[in-house]
């Protein structure tokens, strides 16, 4: 497994600034429960419309909708709702591949992964497992290409180990070998680490300009300043007040500023220790806005401490003060 370390000595960011460069969001949709453990799909079809909508594009079955969590039923559910919605619109789906340390990288339960999506019409966001991060980087590249050959796009993802044991962040010889892989039209980067990104923000722009950087950091979602754009899971507590964030960053509007500091400080108290526990605060969050039912986590997943709907409040009466949300 190719390990990151930055590659190049690090470098202050300000030749990347791109002020009112048009943002490409893409958000993670909540899979909601109900207190009996079953999925709330009235919610998440609610969440799914609420994306679209704001003209972000809804990213299902990932990490916020459980992916390692749900059977395959509930997968197939899921695609199949946001398809029935989509009416033409972009949407993507994580494609999962449940494997255990020591397993070897397969092909063909990829490929497994990927066809339904591609079948909804969905851009497959390959997850790394097991398997596929512990090949060698000739092997993983191999593995990168072979996968675009039963797929015409796919979204490549760095996953760091905070958020699930069989991620891995790649070094940079590995991460130039995606940009030459055609069929994938970019990669989402979550290591949280900001340097990181930078350093594969100045090789897309050296490399293939159009190849999508999408941040997966959450406590840094001003890097869509530098170039990044975003696949987020702090995005699914409000893709309307992302969408209004992005459209005033790519007219110039300082209010870029105060609706940034707000979501960053939402995404530092949701994104804490333990951060699997985010999806619950996303759930409350949600909850709180009137857009889902029941504040409830997938039942495997861990929660957080019911005091954290004080913070929440706050921050959401934040929004309503901006303007950016109807006042609680």
């Amino acid at each position: 497994m190719a390990v990151a370390t930055s590659g190049v000595e690090p470098t202050p960011p300000f030749d990347l600034l791109r002020p009112g460069r048009a943002i490409d969001g893409w958000s993670a949709v909540l899979l909601p429960y109900r207190p009996d453990g079953e999925v709330d799909w009235a919610g998440f079809e609610q969440l799914l419309r609420r994306t679209f909508d704001a003209g972000l594009v809804p990213a299902v079955n990932m990490d916020t909708g459980y992916a390692n969590l749900i059977d395959e039923p509930t997968r197939a559910g899921v695609l199949h709702r946001v398809a029935a919605v989509a009416d033409g619109r972009r949407w993507a789906a994580g494609a999962f591949v449940a494997d255990d340390p020591g397993d070897r990288f397969d092909l063909a339960r990829y490929v497994e992964a990927l066809a339904p999506i591609v079948a909804h019409g969905g851009c497959p966001i390959v997850f790394q497992s097991h398997g596929l991060v512990g090949l060698d980087p000739d092997g993983l590249l191999a593995a990168y290409r072979s996968i675009g050959e039963h797929c015409e796009q796919f979204v490549a993802f760095e996953l760091g180990t905070m958020f699930a044991p069989f991620g891995a962040i790649y070094d940079l010889d590995t991460y130039r070998g995606l940009l030459e892989i055609e069929a994938c039209l970019g990669a989402k980067h979550s290591s949280l680490r900001r340097q990181l990104e930078w350093d594969r923000l100045r090789l897309r722009d050296a490399v293939r300009p159009e190849f999508r950087v999408f941040t997966g950091n959450d406590l840094a979602i001003d890097m869509v300043m530098f170039g990044s754009d975003y696949l987020l899971g702090l995005s699914a507590m409000a893709p309307d007040v992302f969408a209004a964030r992005d459209a005033a960053w790519a007219a110039g509007d300082p209010a870029f500023f105060e609706l940034n500091d707000v979501l960053a400080a939402l995404g530092a108290f949701a994104f804490r220790a333990p951060v699997p526990a985010y999806k619950h605060d996303v759930a409350m969050f949600l909850a709180l806005r009137g857009w889902i039912e029941h504040a409830c986590p997938h039942p495997e997943a861990p929660a957080r401490p019911a005091h954290d709907l004080e913070v929440l409040e706050g921050l959401l009466v934040r929004l309503g003060d901006l303007g950016a949300v109807p006042t609680p």
